[in-house]
């Protein structure tokens, strides 16, 4: 059992971001493999070995319960509102905020040998292993322990929740005497209103709640129990329950089941031969709702159970693998030349997977449902990160996302009206969808989620041909979406259309006027918006948008103010951006990093320094509003800025830097972004994994080397690789065909694998492919380019191969 720390971890003496302890987790390709307990790293390996479908997650919390980093079972959806505490407030502040809640606890399972609790704190760990398996979706734990009495057992579980029985979760439990008979007890446990951990400053942090959950119903039954419990502010109900399927294996066994308001126990006691070990399968079930009877979920629960116990846990573990191959024949994503990022690409989908494959009507949050981080809020990073990468890979899920956008539309609207403005003002962060930003200047004032929510509907349009959704939910967050910038802008006295007063993706600037990524965002939706309405006449009528209304939004989106510095050749972030005063970056020292934690805005935001890309992100996702010089021009002048205390900047900056020529710089970014929750590169991987940095990971392979851009309705790739880098591959489902990417260092092979015959261009050159016919063509060799300078102790470390 290790006890030395990997947590240090982020900036190293000489001020570089590094990853110390990189080989904690042996380089497997299809797999995390945890090789022996590391006690101090315990919050971190609950995130990164947590399982979910979407809608039910697990942390990877120890089967006994303790010790823990921070507990945690989270159902999508499901959360508490408290008052939000203001100093001084003032009209239009957010009234109340929400957590997602730590619902019933079902993982726990306490074992005894004769009369001493197997705990890995008193007795002696002779081995121990846990393995996140990519291709079963399980998580599987080996255990040797020896008590302080001497007696030793191995100990063998798997864990799954299903991709397929959206409520369910499963674990298969083996215990085994290895030197003597002895008899063992096992406890398995449903536990109400757990611990969870002290709440610390970093605002980054979830809050802690406390024990929030009300008993409403409690029952049990030979080895079956079930709880219920309710909120009691936003009046929410979850129902779960367990039940157990023992196989004897000759031995005499003894049940008991006891029930109270919090906890639900069942006990099983067996004599344990060496040899023959005792093995059972936990069966747990989650439902809540906001108006359905304790009773009518309770009842929903016993059916979920009695079908998983139908399907057996063979049935379950068969369902998840067919699942995944599934999912990795048109998912995966292959480097070679890079073993460890070939691992961090796969984990990084495989939780990518998890967060969406099942959330059916809810949101894919921050965390996804590894952990409490950001309260489990969903903030505009699923649009512009995530739902990017599964609108090529897993569509449906995309849709069910903007669905839930769709759903929120009415809050998004009073809070529209409540600002004195026109159309939806979607939430900066949410559960339900309420704003729940406490600091106005980086919430509400972050008016490009609108834009984003927008380009996430354009881009799952373009790329899956889905009309009906267009006419429908669709076209209403883009018409809803649009309204609003027509309010929030105003022409100016040269008739050019601005945007004051918002804050852009860099949250280290606020509160300014004409931001261009805002402004492009705008711009995109009110275009998408006007070309919606003119296909869908119903969608026009039924929203009441005249053709008079649809001409001033693409009038407004025509004369829309991009902000341009003729005399340095660069775009500015924000019309006044390079007025300010550069930061001090030497006299910054590595401890200081993030800045939000060491210093007050107000001086971050009257200086030049870059939290997170931002006007280098508007150059991606709008890339046809630049000319190359302006974009490498752009990009080496923002490198000096960023200082990537986000962890959505690093996979930016890497499929940036490879699109302007920096192609070793752009892999540094591309393991930067892959290894954030791996090596822990901003402290905070213990309150959950970071989902948009995992999925900007991908999307740096895949717009990056790939070159791949959707913008204006077409596809084109500019391939080209990094020269420490053999071969990558991927895959793009397009309207229905499967298109496959190989790109080497000289060429690039296009090759239909599924569906119908695919056009796009290939550095600029018009292709045309069939599932017979595959393309191969030339790639441009990589250019020498002198490196760009980042700010002083803010490098990313340099891949040596």
């Amino acid at each position: 059992m290790s006890s030395g720390s990997l947590d240090n971890v982020g900036t190293s003496a000489d001020g570089k971001m590094r990853a110390v302890g990189d080989d904690h987790w042996p380089i497997e390709e299809w797999c995390i493999r945890e090789p022996e307990l590391d006690l101090d790293q315990l919050a971190r390996a609950e995130s990164i070995f947590a399982l979910s479908n979407g809608h039910l997650g697990l942390r990877g919390n120890l089967d006994e319960g303790e010790p823990r980093g921070i507990s945690g079972t989270y159902v999508n959806g499901f959360y508490e509102s408290y008052p939000l505490e203001y100093g001084e407030s003032g009209y239009g502040f957010a009234e109340d905020g929400q957590s997602v809640v730590n619902v019933q606890d079902g993982k726990v399972i306490h074992l005894m040998l004769e009369d001493e609790p197997v705990d890995v704190l008193r007795g002696e760990v002779l081995a121990h292993e846990r393995v996140l398996d990519f291709r079963t979706g399980t998580l599987d734990r080996s255990m040797h322990y020896r008590s302080t009495y001497g007696r030793e057992v191995k100990i063998r579980t798997r864990r799954l929740v299903s991709f397929v029985q959206r409520s369910v979760a499963a674990i298969e439990y083996e215990i085994e005497a290895v030197n003597a008979p002895m008899r063992v007890a096992l406890q398995s446990n449903l536990l109400a209103n757990m611990a969870t951990t002290a709440e610390g400053d970093d605002p980054r942090k979830g809050k802690d709640l406390g024990a929030v959950l009300e008993p409403r119903f409690a029952q049990g039954h030979e080895l079956r129990a079930v709880l219920v419990h309710s909120t009691p502010a936003s009046l929410l109900t979850c129902a779960s329950g367990m039940e157990h399927v023992i196989d004897e294996n000759g031995q005499e066994l003894h049940t008991d089941v006891y029930v109270e308001d919090d906890k639900a126990r069942v006990t099983i006691s067996a004599e344990l031969e060496p040899g023959q070990p005792l093995r059972f399968v936990k069966f747990m079930a989650y439902h809540w709702s906001s108006r359905q009877s304790p009773e009518f979920l309770r009842d929903q629960v016993a059916a979920s159970l009695a079908n998983a116990c139908a399907e057996g846990w063979d049935g379950l573990l068969k369902d998840q693998k067919k699942t995944l191959d599934w999912f990795w024949s048109r998912a995966d994503v292959t480097v070679d030349g890079d073993p460890a990022v070939q691992q961090a690409l796969r984990f990084s989908l495989f939780h990518l997977f998890q967060a969406g494959a099942r959330i059916e009507g809810r949101a894919i949050p921050a965390k996804g449902l590894t952990g409490p981080g950001y309260d489990g809020h969903a903030f505009w990073d699923t649009e512009t990160f995530v739902l990017p990468v599964l609108t090529y890979v897993l569509p449906d899920v995309v849709r069910h996302a903007l669905l839930w956008r769709h759903s929120i539309l009415p809050m998004a609207d009073a809070r529209s009206e409540l600002f004195g403005m026109e159309g939806a003002l979607m939430p900066w962060r949410t559960i339900r969808g309420q704003e729940c930003s406490g600091y106005w200047p980086a919430g509400s004032a972050a008016l490009h989620i609108n834009g984003d929510i927008a380009d996430a509907v354009r881009r799952y349009v373009d790329a899956t041909g889905d009309d009906d959704f267009e006419g429908a939910e669709g076209g209403e967050l883009l018409v809803a979406t649009a309204r609003l910038w027509m309010s929030a802008g105003c022409y100016d006295r040269d008739s050019v259309f601005r945007i004051d007063g918002v804050t852009g993706p860099d949250e280290y600037s606020a509160l300014v006027d004409n931001n261009v990524f805002t402004n492009l965002g705008a711009r995109a939706n009110l275009r998408a918006a006007a070309v919606a309405v003119e296909h869908h006449a119903k969608l026009a009528q039924r929203l009441e948008v005249s053709p008079e209304e649809a001409q001033q939004w693409r009038a407004a989106a025509h004369a829309m103010y991009i902000p341009y510095d003729e005399a340095v050749g660069i775009h500015p972030q924000d019309q006044d951006f390079l007025l300010h005063q550069p930061w001090d970056f030497e006299a910054t020292s590595p401890e200081e990093y993030p800045l939000l934690l060491h210093f007050p805005y107000f001086q971050l935001y009257r200086t030049q320094v870059i939290k997170q890309a931002d006007l280098v992100l508007a150059m991606h996702l709008y890339g046809e509003e630049f000319t190359p010089e302006q974009k490498r021009r752009n990009f080496d002048y923002y490198e000096g800025l960023t200082v990537r205390d986000s962890s959505l900047s690093a996979c930016t900056q890497a499929i940036m830097a490879a699109e302007v020529g920096h192609m070793e710089l752009a892999h540094d970014y591309l393991r930067e972004a892959a290894f954030v929750d791996l090596h822990n590169l901003h402290h905070n991987t213990g309150d959950g994994l970071h989902i948009a940095s995992l999925a900007g990971a991908v999307m740096a392979v895949t717009n990056g080397y790939g070159g791949m851009r959707d913008s204006g309705g077409r596809i084109r790739f500019c391939p080209r690789l990094p020269r420490g880098v053999g071969e990558v591959s991927f895959a793009v489902c397009i309207r229905g065909s499967l298109l496959r990417v190989t790109i080497d260092q000289e060429q690039a092979r296009y090759q239909i694998e599924e569906g119908a015959p695919l056009d796009f261009t290939h550095w600029g050159e018009e292709v045309h492919v069939t599932k017979s016919k595959p393309v191969t063509l030339p790639t441009p060799e990589v250019e020498d380019l002198p490196r760009p300078a980042q700010p002083a102790g803010r490098e990313p470390v340099r891949h040596t191969g």
